[in-house]
């Protein structure tokens, strides 16, 4: 092993982790030492940066990486993008007067501003210092320095464009000889909001000055920057008034909303002002083959910073760069209120259909059961014979607590009336509980609730809004393959809420909708009770993941905003928020909207929200129904009876 230094004994990774590995297993250092073939100092300190920095990596040493124009132009973007075991990566440019402005084309072609946080040095002076550092090649570096090499420095003798990177391989780094270089530094909105130069300093190459603080924080003050938004309405995230009514793309007046209210907090902390104008197709952007229409296309080509709340797909991130703010937003269903059940099927509904037949198959079953012991009891000991009618009725008569006197006079017989009075007791009291609750509360219908109930109902249509069944919606129910989904889009119709809400109101009709959406529109036809004709699911369909904004790609402030945004929602702003704009909105509408008689809500909807319940003929007419009915049937049974006897 070569010596490292006094004390020190040069090492690779592998005998680093050894080390680490044996001290952990509690093996002496004088023993690791000897293994390993180090000396004790040099375990000491690796265990030392194993304790306090949790790796055994050598610190940060930059090597030399590709010589662009000596290599080809196409190794650039290697090196810009590829080997990831660089820890990180900067690129310095070597420019003259002969291969400035094609070093800098291969720079833009190569996707340089796309890594905004990437450093960039350039060296020469065969450029101006503002042409190099505010190309448009660069027009998102945020680390950009200039040197000047004075004019005793031996030139380099390879003109270029070199990749430097940082790894974890040790080695010695030369550095040229010479006297001051003056150092200047790009920054993006030092110049009245606009990127600029600035002279950092004038390094003395020779005294081997150290500076810890070249790059200044560019993200705190932006000095005025003008960003340019797009936009789409889609409250409660954003909301506006447009300028211009028949103009398309006009700008627009931000309203209240939770976008609005996070840009003017960014706007006081960062100092910036912007202009905000509608996409001018108001979609949010589809893409084919890669290139995207609506916001996303203005952002693609940069022709706007960022836009407001937008849903994601995967073609997107590949083009445009993101910061997630909301969670996911489900699409409700919106139908008719729940009514009331109809009052004359009271006295029946305390059973299902399925407990009235399997009652009536039971006394059936019973009495000829009972009759059949009777008989064969009669048939071995003799006495009266018991009829198959008075069976039937004893346990019928059983079952509405009024049984006739005991037919039975077997044992047999006897244990299966005990029995047969058992559960007729059970039936009666769970009849009678049922009845009272039912009677004291009325029923309704079931609300819908899923897609599959949706779609299960006989002669059901539904739709959903127009100016939401945009962009990431309509590839979420073209590109499904669940068959629910499938079958929800084959018949599905795009209108406008108002035109979806008065379909639902006529009936056989749901209406699809984002809950924050519909439940701000459908207020309009709440009454002053708050009471209201429609029903919006609590469950739905999840159809995008999160939203947040959309910026263009190597814009150098995004992170600063996904900083302040992280920040703002661990406070709990923007549940606050959100909230708080839905819950203002709704009230003003409220205040604003007078109730038609078409938007009340009728008594039948009402009626159950009465704290206190009297028992009308409505409630129990169903008893009068079955004393008709009965009446009747004894009625048809003189006839018979007379009828039979006189033939």
């Amino acid at each position: 092993m070569d010596a490292e230094g006094a004390g020190h004994t040069r090492t690779n990774k592998g005998d680093r982790l050894k080390i680490v590995r044996m001290w952990l297993e509690g093996v002496s250092a004088r023993t690791i030492a000897k293994d390993t073939g180090t000396s004790i100092c040099t375990v000491y300190r690796w265990v030392r940066r194993w304790q306090q920095m949790g790796t055994v990596d050598t610190k940060p040493v930059v090597r030399d990486g590709w010589v662009v124009f000596t290599s080809g132009a196409g190794f650039l973007p290697a090196a810009v993008w590829g080997d990831m075991g660089v820890t990180c990566r900067a690129l310095v440019l070597h420019l003259t007067s002969t291969t400035a402005n094609t070093t800098l084309s291969v720079v833009e072609e190569a996707g340089v501003w796309k890594r905004p946080e990437m450093p960039v040095v350039v060296v020469g002076e065969g450029i101006g210092v503002e042409d190099s550092l505010l190309h448009h090649a660069l027009r998102n570096t945020i680390y950009a320095l200039h040197l000047t090499p004075p004019l005793n420095t031996t030139p380099h003798p390879l003109s270029g464009t070199h990749f430097i990177g940082v790894s974890s391989h040790e080695g010695p780094v030369e550095e040229a000889g010479g006297e001051r270089v003056p150092v200047y530094c790009r920054c993006l909105y030092c110049d009245k909001g606009e990127a600029g130069v600035l002279r950092q300093l004038s390094w003395d190459v020779v005294l081997r000055q150290h500076y810890q603080h070249v790059f200044r924080d560019q993200f705190q003050d932006l000095h005025g920057h003008k960003f340019r938004i797009v936009t789409v309405t889609y409250f409660p995230y954003v909301d506006y008034r447009r300028d211009r009514e028949d103009l398309p793309g006009t700008s627009v007046t931000l309203t209240d909303s939770i976008d609005t209210r996070l840009l003017h907090t960014f706007l006081k902390k960062l100092n910036f002002t912007y202009v905000i104008h509608e996409e001018p197709n108001r979609t949010w952007g589809q893409g084919k083959n890669g290139v995207f229409a609506g916001m996303m296309g203005q952002l693609q080509r940069e022709e706007s910073d960022f836009c407001t709340a937008s849903g994601t797909t995967p073609e997107r991130f590949r083009v445009i760069q993101y910061v997630r703010i909301y969670p996911s937003d489900i699409m409700a269903l919106t139908s008719l209120a729940p009514s009331l059940l109809p009052s004359h099927l009271a006295l029946i509904r305390p059973f299902s259909t399925t407990v009235w037949f399997s009652l009536a198959a039971s006394v059936g079953v019973w009495g000829l059961v009972l009759w059949a012991l009777q008989t064969a009891w009669v048939w071995v000991a003799g006495g009266a014979e018991v009829r198959l009618v008075t069976a039937l009725l004893y346990g019928w008569g059983a079952l509405l607590d009024q049984p006739p006197k005991d037919p039975s006079v077997s044992m047999s017989g006897q244990v299966l009336v005990g029995w047969w009075l058992l559960f007729c007791d059970i039936i009666s009291t769970g009849f009678k509980s049922s009845l009272i609750a039912h009677l004291t509360v009325q029923g309704r219908s079931l609300p819908i609730e899923t897609l599959e109930g949706m779609v299960a109902l006989p002669d059901w249509r539904w739709g959903t809004e127009e100016s939401l069944y945009k962009g990431g919606v309509v590839e979420y129910f073209v590109k499904h393959t669940d068959p629910t989904i499938r079958q929800t889009h084959a018949i599905l119709e795009v209108l406008g809420w108002k035109e979806g809400l008065r379909k639902v109101r006529e009936g056989g009709y749901t209406f699809l909708a984002f809950k924050n959406f519909i439940s701000v529109v459908a207020s309009r036809y709440t009454d002053a009770r708050g009471q209201s004709p429609f029903h919006v699911s609590s469950k739905g369909i999840s159809v995008l993941p999160f939203m947040g904004w959309w910026f263009r790609n190597g814009a150098p402030f995004r992170l600063r905003f996904k900083e302040l945004l992280s920040r703002m929602e661990e406070a709990g702003l923007r549940s606050y928020w959100n909230d708080d704009v839905v819950a203002k909105r709704v009230k003003e509408i409220r205040q604003g909207t007078e109730q038609s008689p078409s938007q009340i809500p009728t008594n039948n909807q009402l009626t159950s929200q009465r704290t206190q319940e009297v028992l009308s003929l409505g409630h129990v007419q169903g008893a009068f129904y079955v004393l008709f009915l009965g009446c009747g049937v004894a009625l048809l049974s003189l006839l018979l009876e007379t009828v039979t006897r006189r033939i």
